[in-house]
């Protein structure tokens, strides 16, 4: 399966009702907007998307999925900040079917996963906020490849 990961866009600094209430601001929805356009003229769109529960990440999520024109995220709540490697392993098996899946979240959890599938030690990967990659994997294993990986002042 090829495995997206798109980092939520631009979020506002803070929110008076928590870290999970904070929502895009204008650069992170434009981010989600160009990953969504641009996955789609290269004939690249995910067969399924995933979300994290928290509100930046559904918005990027929701917003990629309205430019690229292909149907709404699922929320998943084992996709919020903090999840472990492993989890996300074990998790994505359940859609081990699809041929490509894209999964909407957060640092460092994205910069882990990968340094984790690639089997290369910690801090060789930081997703920035609009980042997106694409890793060849196969659940349940835990190893997989780096296809590509695009920067986001490349689709701004």
């Amino acid at each position: 399966m090829d495995l997206i990961l798109l980092r939520h866009g631009k979020a506002e600094n803070g929110n008076p009702e928590g870290d999970f209430a904070r929502g895009l601001v204008e650069k992170g929805r434009a981010q989600a907007r160009a990953a969504g356009a641009m996955l789609k003229a290269a004939n690249r769109l995910p067969h399924l998307v995933l979300t994290s529960p928290v509100l930046r990440a559904r918005q990027t999520a929701d917003l990629f999925c309205e430019a690229a024109g292909i149907p709404g995220p699922i929320i998943q709540s084992w996709l919020a900040c903090g999840m472990s490697a492993s989890q996300a392993m074990s998790e994505l098996y359940a859609f081990k079917d699809f041929e490509s899946v894209m999964v909407v979240g957060h640092e460092p959890d994205f910069s882990q996963l990968i340094e984790w599938l690639l089997g290369c030690g910690n801090g060789g990967v930081e997703m920035r906020k609009g980042t997106f990659a694409c890793l060849q994997i196969q659940p349940p294993s835990q190893r997989g490849y780096l296809k590509w990986l695009i920067p986001p002042g490349l689709v701004e």
